[in-house]
C-alpha cells in the first residue's frame, strides 16, 4: 500500500503531458522521468503510440520527419541495426506483465484501458508470467469488428487470428505453447485505443477520370461560349443576345455546383470501439450526454401521431438513458400537443422496455408495425410473438386516445381550454401567453414497466406577448439552447423536425465517433446525417429524396471544410452554438532534413525553438474564446427586469478551479451578460465545457429559471440570433447557421451509417412540394440580400474557397430562375416565328457543339459512377430543377426582392404531413396555386410552337425541315423536363397514360394539318386553268 500510494504521489507532481496522437496521458520511465519518443525535436507521444508507429506506421516522428531510435525495452524491427546501439536488453525485448491474482490483473488492466499514468516500463520478470509486447497489444487495427463483442463465437474467432498475425510478426512469445497468449483483456485493451473512424476515399480509378471529365468539360465549354459570342444570329439578334446572357449564366452556376465536388470523401464509423473505449465494465460510462430537440407549431398540420412516434423513437434509442433528455418545443402553445405528449409519455413505459429487450428497427412504433419485412428474423426469444402481438394492441389503443384528443381539438370552446384541474389553459391566446415547462418520465419521473429509469422528457412553449419579435423556428430552438442548458447542459445536441424519427437506434453512437475523438471532434461543430423519407411513391415524380443532394454534393462537401446545415438530423457540439472559436492547433515547424550535417540545420534548429515559442504565446495571448470562456468575470451581477433565481457567488462553488479562472479573466461580467443575457446559471453553463451541472442547485430553483430564460425580453440586447445559436434573417436559417460556424474556423461531418439513421415524411403533392421549395429559394434570396451573403461576408475569417462557392451557390440558385424561364421560352418563339439563335453551322463549330453534349453525358455517367445514385433519381432531379426553377425559384426571387426592399412580408405555410390514408393518395390530390402558372404556360407555348414549326415545314417543302430539327430539339427538351409537372397537373390516370394523352395531341394536330395540306377530297383538274373572261359571248 505504501509503495502504491507513494508511486500515485510520483504521478500527480510529474507534469500531466498529452500525447498528440491518441489524447491520453504519457507515462514514465523507470527512473521517473516522462517518457520522450523523439529526442530531436520532443513532440508529446506516449509508449503505446510509439510502439504502434514503429511496428505498422511509417516509424518516424510525426513533427519533424526523424526516424524512431529503438528505446529500451522496445522490440526490434528492420533497420535497427543501422542505430548506433550496442546494448543487448534481451531480457526487455518483450514486456511483461506482473499479474498477482485475478482481482489485480483485472484492475490493472482496467487501468491500462482508461490511459491515466501508465508506465510500460515498470515491468518486472515473473516465469510464469505471459509475454507480449506493447507493439503487439496496440496492433488490434487488424480486426474490424462489426458484430457483438461479448460472449460469441465470432469473437473468439477474430482473437485467435489477432493472435496468429501478432505470432508471424514476431510480437508474441510462443514458447510455452498456447499458456503464452495474451488474454482477451489485452485485445480489448488494443482494439479500445484504435481510431473511432476513418475516411474512406474514392478509388481512383472511379475519381481521376470524373475530375478529368470536369477539366475537360470547361475547357469544351469555354470554346462553345466564345463561338456562341463572336457568331451572332443577326436575323434573330434579340433571341440571339438573351440566348448568350442565359448560357453564360448556366456556365457560372455549373462551375459553383461542379467544382466543390472535386475531392468527395466516406467515412466509416467503429460502434465497438467506442463501447469498448468510454463504456467499460465496472466504471462510469463515460459518453458524452446529448439534448435532443423535437420542434413543432400546428398539432393540426403536424399530427400528434407523428410527433409521438418521433419521441418514442428518441426515447427507445440505443443510449445510456441517464445521458438522453429529449425537450419537444410547442411553439403554438397547443393543449393538444400537451395532452398528446402526455400520453406518449405513458406509453413509453411499456414501449421502451419491449424495443431494448428484442431489440427491434426501428423504435417508432407506427412505422416498426406497418414494415413489409420478416419480423421474426433473428428473433430467438420465445416470448416475442406474444409480447409483439400484446405491444401491437397497447399502441392501437393509444392511437385511439390520440385521435380522441384530435377530434376534441377541432372545436375550441368560448371560454377556452380547461385542463383536467380545471385551470384554465395559459396558451388559449397563441400569441400572448406565459412560458410553460414540464417535465415528464426522468429519474424523479415515472419508471417503465420493468422499474428501470428512463429518459427526460420536456414539454417546452416559450413566452410570447404582442410586440416582440419571436423569429419563428430559429427563436423557438434558441429557446431550447438555454432551457437545456439549465436543466441538463449535455455537451452536445441533437437537432429533429417532428416527422423526423430515430430509424438507427444506434445513431447517436454514431456521430459520438466524431465528436468525442480526443484531436478531431474538439474541431467539430456538428455531424450532419443525410435525410432519407417513407411514403415516397416509388417513381419519387418531384425528387422528393433529394438523393443527388445528398449523396453526391454533401459528400463533396465532406471532403472540404464539411457539409452545409440542413435544418434536421445533426448533432451539434454546444460550444459552436454559443458562438465560440474553435481550438487553434499549433502549427507543425518544418521539417528537417537528417542527411545533412548538424550544423547545416542550425538555423531550422533555431526557426523551430523560436516557432515553438510563439505558438505558445499565441495560445496564451491570441488563444480562441474556446479557451477564454473559462476565464470568468465578476462574481456582482446587476440584473435588470425579473430578479434571477441564482446568484452567481452560488455557482462559483460548484466550478473547480474558480479563483485561477478569475484572476485570468478575459470577459468582464457586463460582457457576458451582453453576449448570453442576465441569467448566472446560463452563464455559468457556457464555461463548463463538458457540460453538467454546477454543484448546490436544486430542481425547484432550475425550472423557475429556466422559465426567466424563455421569457420573450430575454434576448433583447444580446448577441442571440446574430452570433449565438441559430442565426436571424431567414426563414432558412439553417443555412445562416451553418455558414456562421464555418467561417468561424469550425468543421464539421457527414455521416452515412448503412442503415439511414433518421427518416422523416416529404410531401408528395404537387402544389406542397413547390411550396417548400419556396420556402428554401426564398430564405436563400434573403441571405443573399443580408450581410451575411458569402459573396462578400467572412473574408477575413477561415472559409475555404471550394465551400464558399458551394455556399455562394446555395444562395444564388434561385436567380436562375430567370434565364432558365427565358431559356426555355426561346424554342416557342423560334418555332413560332422561323427564327433561329443560331446561325449556320460549320464543321468545326459542329464538333464544339457536339463535345459540349458528349461532356455533359460523361460527366453525369461517371458522377453516377462514383456516387452510386441511380440514373432514374438522377434524371428525376434534372426534371424537377427546371419544373422549380420556372415556378418555385422565380416566385421566391420576386418574393424575397419586395420583402427586403419594400418590407412586404410573405407567411410561410407549413408543409402539411402525409395522412393515412390510401398508399399515394396525395401524389394524385390537385390543389391550386399561382405556382402552376408559369410551368402550364411553357407547356402551352412549346406544345403550340411544335405544331406551327411542323405545319410551316409542311407548307414550305423539303428545304425547311433541315433548319427545324434544331428548333424541335430544344422544344422537346423542355416538354421532357416538363413532363412530371403535366402529369401532376392530369392528376390520377387511371385507364389513359399522360404520355398516351400527350402524344395524341401532338400527333392529332400534326396529321390535322398534313390533311390539310395534301386535300385529298378536292378534285384535281389537269391542264389550263379556265376563267371565266367575263365578255358575254
Amino acid at each position: 500500500m505504501a509503495a502504491g500510494f507513494a508511486s500515485l504521489a510520483v504521478d500527480q507532481q510529474s507534469p500531466a503531458r498529452i500525447c498528440k496522437v491518441c489524447g491520453d496521458k504519457i507515462g514514465q520511465k523507470e527512473n521517473g522521468e516522462v517518457f520522450v519518443a523523439c529526442h530531436v525535436c520532443g513532440f508529446p507521444v506516449c509508449r503505446p503510440c510509439y510502439e504502434y508507429e514503429r511496428s505498422e506506421g511509417n516509424q518516424c516522428c510525426p513533427q519533424c520527419n526523424t526516424r524512431y531510435k529503438r528505446l529500451k525495452g522496445s522490440p526490434r524491427i528492420p533497420g535497427d541495426e543501422e542505430d548506433n546501439s550496442d546494448q543487448e536488453d534481451f531480457d526487455d525485448e518483450f514486456q511483461i506483465k506482473n499479474r498477482q491474482n485475478d482481482s489485480d490483473g483485472r484492475q490493472h488492466v482496467s487501468n491500462l484501458s482508461s490511459t491515466e499514468n501508465v508506465d510500460f516500463n515498470h515491468q518486472q520478470w515473473q516465469p510464469n508470467a505471459q509475454a507480449f509486447s506493447v507493439a503487439g497489444s496496440t496492433a488490434g487495427k487488424d480486426l474490424e469488428g462489426d458484430k457483438e463483442i461479448y460472449g460469441s463465437e465470432e469473437w473468439k474467432e477474430r482473437v485467435e487470428k489477432w493472435k496468429v498475425k501478432q505470432e508471424r510478426r514476431g510480437l508474441l512469445s510462443n514458447d510455452n505453447g498456447g499458456n503464452d497468449l495474451p488474454e482477451e483483456d489485452d485485445y480489448l485493451l488494443a482494439e479500445a485505443r484504435q481510431p473511432l473512424w476513418r475516411k474512406v476515399p474514392i478509388a481512383s480509378s472511379l475519381i481521376s477520370p470524373y475530375r478529368i471529365v470536369i477539366v475537360l468539360r470547361f475547357i469544351v465549354l469555354a470554346f462553345f461560349l466564345r463561338f456562341r459570342i463572336l457568331t451572332p444570329a443577326y436575323d434573330a439578334y434579340p433571341l440571339w443576345l438573351i440566348s448568350v446572357i442565359c448560357e453564360v449564366w448556366f456556365a457560372f452556376s455549373w462551375i459553383l455546383d461542379q467544382f466543390p465536388k472535386w475531392f468527395p470523401i466516406r467515412r466509416e464509423t467503429y460502434l465497438d470501439r467506442l463501447s469498448l473505449r468510454f463504456e467499460r465494465e465496472g466504471e462510469p460510462n463515460q459518453l458524452g450526454a446529448v439534448d435532443v430537440f423535437v420542434s413543432t407549431v400546428d398539432p393540426l398540420k403536424e399530427p400528434p401521431i407523428i410527433t409521438g412516434n418521433t419521441v418514442l423513437s428518441i426515447l427507445a434509442a440505443d443510449y445510456p438513458v441517464e445521458k438522453v433528455c429529449c425537450y419537444v418545443s410547442d411553439d403554438g402553445a397547443s393543449m393538444l400537443t400537451f395532452d398528446s405528449l402526455a400520453e406518449t409519455a405513458e406509453f413509453a413505459r411499456r414501449w421502451v422496455p419491449f424495443c431494448k429487450k428484442h431489440n427491434v428497427e426501428p423504435r417508432a412504433p407506427e412505422f416498426y408495425f406497418n414494415e413489409k419485412i420478416d419480423y421474426l428474423k433473428d428473433k430467438v426469444h420465445p416470448s416475442f410473438v406474444k409480447e409483439r402481438r400484446a405491444m401491437k394492441r397497447e399502441y392501437e389503443e393509444f392511437k385511439v386516445r390520440i385521435n380522441a384528443l384530435v377530434a376534441n381539438a377541432q372545436k375550441k370552446p368560448e371560454e377556452g381550454w380547461v385542463m383536467q384541474d380545471g385551470t384554465p389553459w395559459p396558451g388559449n391566446n397563441t400569441r400572448d401567453h406565459p412560458g410553460m415547462i414540464q417535465v415528464y418520465l426522468g429519474s424523479a419521473g415515472a419508471l417503465d414497466v420493468d422499474g428501470k429509469e428512463l429518459p427526460r422528457l420536456v414539454y417546452v412553449s416559450r413566452e410570447k406577448r404582442p410586440g416582440y419579435q419571436h423569429h419563428k423556428k430559429a427563436g423557438a430552438e434558441n429557446a431550447l439552447v438555454r432551457v437545456s442548458a439549465v436543466l441538463t447542459n449535455a455537451p452536445f445536441i441533437l437537432n429533429l423536425d417532428c416527422d423526423h424519427y430515430i430509424n438507427n437506434s444506434k445513431a447517436i453512437r454514431e456521430a459520438m465517433c466524431f465528436l468525442m475523438d480526443p484531436q478531431f471532434g474538439k474541431k467539430l461543430c456538428y455531424v450532419q446525417f443525410p435525410q432519407r423519407f417513407d411514403g415516397i411513391d416509388r417513381h419519387d415524380r418531384y425528387a422528393n429524396r433529394n438523393v443527388v443532394f445528398f449523396d453526391i454534393n454533401m459528400l463533396g462537401l465532406d471532403g472540404l471544410q464539411g457539409p452545409v446545415y440542413v435544418g434536421t438530423g445533426c448533432v451539434f457540439n454546444r460550444q459552436a452554438l454559443y458562438g465560440y472559436d474553435p481550438p487553434v492547433s499549433e502549427k507543425r515547424p518544418k521539417m528537417t532534413c537528417d542527411c545533412w550535417p548538424s550544423w547545416c540545420c542550425c538555423c531550422c534548429g533555431g526557426s523551430r525553438k523560436k516557432s515553438k515559442k510563439k505558438g505558445e504565446k499565441k495560445g496564451l495571448l491570441g488563444g480562441p474564446l474556446f479557451s477564454k470562456k473559462k476565464k470568468m468575470m465578476g462574481k456582482n451581477y446587476v440584473k435588470k427586469g425579473s430578479a434571477p433565481v441564482f446568484d452567481l457567488e452560488e455557482i462559483e462553488e460548484g466550478l473547480e478551479g474558480y479563483e485561477e479562472l478569475e484572476k485570468s479573466s478575459l470577459m468582464s461580467q457586463k460582457n457576458f451578460e451582453k453576449r448570453f443575457g442576465q441569467s448566472p446559471v446560463f452563464i455559468a453553463s457556457t464555461l463548463m465545457e463538458n457540460g453538467g451541472l454546477p454543484e448546490g442547485t436544486n430542481s425547484t430553483s432550475l425550472i423557475k429559471e429556466a422559465i426567466h430564460v424563455i421569457s420573450c425580453g430575454y434576448e433583447e440586447k444580446t448577441e442571440w440570433g446574430k452570433e449565438i445559436g441559430w442565426i436571424y434573417g431567414s426563414v432558412t436559417e439553417d443555412i445562416l447557421t451553418g455558414f456562421k460556424m464555418h467561417c468561424r474556423g469550425w468543421k464539421s461531418v457527414y455521416c452515412v451509417p448503412k442503415r439511414p439513421a433518421f427518416k422523416g415524411s416529404a410531401p408528395i403533392n404537387l402544389s406542397d412540394r413547390l411550396h417548400q421549395v419556396l420556402r428554401w429559394a426564398l430564405g436563400s434570396v434573403e441571405i443573399f440580400l443580408s450581410r451575411h451573403c458569402p459573396l462578400w461576408y467572412g473574408y477575413g475569417g477561415k472559409l475555404k474557397w471550394l465551400e464558399r462557392l458551394a455556399y455562394i451557390n446555395t444562395i444564388v440558385y434561385p436567380f436562375t430562375s430567370i434565364p432558365l424561364l427565358a431559356y426555355c421560352t426561346i424554342p416557342a418563339v423560334c418555332l413560332l416565328t422561323g427564327k433561329f439563335i443560331i446561325p449556320t453551322l460549320s464543321n468545326l463549330t459542329s464538333i464544339w457543339f457536339l463535345a459540349l453534349f458528349l461532356s455533359i453525358i460523361a460527366t453525369g455517367v461517371l458522377e453516377l459512377r462514383w456516387s452510386g445514385v441511380s440514373i432514374q433519381d438522377w434524371w428525376r432531379n434534372e426534371q424537377f430543377w427546371v419544373i422549380g426553377g420556372v415556378s418555385a425559384h422565380l416566385f421566391a426571387v420576386f418574393q424575397g426582392l419586395l420583402k427586403v426592399l419594400a418590407g412586404v412580408d410573405t407567411n410561410f405555410t407549413v408543409t402539411a404531413k402525409a395522412a393515412e390514408d390510401t398508399e399515394f393518395g396525395e401524389l394524385y390530390l390537385f390543389k391550386w396555386t399561382t405556382l402552376l402558372i408559369p410551368p402550364t404556360t411553357l407547356i402551352i407555348l412549346n406544345m403550340v410552337g411544335v405544331v406551327a414549326g411542323v405545319s410551316d415545314a409542311i407548307n414550305n417543302g423539303y428545304g425547311s425541315w433541315g433548319p427545324l430539327f434544331g428548333k424541335l430539339f430544344f422544344a422537346f427538351w423542355v416538354i421532357l423536363h416538363l413532363y412530371p409537372f403535366l402529369k401532376g397537373l392530369m392528376g390520377r390516370q387511371n385507364r389513359t397514360p399522360t404520355i398516351v394523352v400527350l402524344w395524341s395531341i401532338l400527333l392529332a394536330s400534326i396529321f390535322s394539318l398534313v390533311w390539310v395540306r395534301i386535300d385529298p377530297f378536292l378534285p384535281k383538274q389537269t391542264g389550263p386553268i379556265l376563267k371565266q373572261c367575263g365578255v358575254d359571248c
